[in-house]
């Protein structure tokens, strides 16, 4: 009579998950907060924001005319974190003038610094 035995394995069995690549942007995606920036200007300027959120392109993000209040505004969303901007108003670049919190840049002027928690 022949006894069959089986041996077992001294090594573990490991069973890996695998990860789709949504579920991996889910995980490293960090929760973005709404900022509104505001800057007074005669109606009918072209007004922009231009900053570190949007590689400095002085198009890229228009702002509206709210005649209720008489400023320009836009929201962005952006993560936690320090972003340097300006505000191009006709083609100028200017600094937030409600803003103190500035650092010096490489132009020889200031840009205003915004944090977002």
């Amino acid at each position: 009579m022949k006894i069959k035995t089986t041996k077992k394995s001294a090594a573990p069995v490991v069973v890996a998950k695998k990860t789709t690549a949504s579920a991996a942007k889910k995980a490293t995606k960090v929760a973005k907060k709404e900022v509104t920036f505001t800057v007074h200007a005669d109606k009918g300027k072209n007004v922009f924001v231009a900053g570190e959120f949007n590689n400095w392109d002085p198009t890229a993000k228009k702002m509206a005319y709210k005649a209720k209040d008489g400023v320009y505004a836009v929201s962005l969303k952006l993560a936690p974190g320090d972003y340097q901007y300006k505000f191009v108003i006709d083609g100028t670049w200017c600094a937030d003038p409600e803003n103190v919190n500035s650092v010096a840049n490489d132009q020889g002027t200031f840009n205003s610094v915004i944090t977002v928690k």
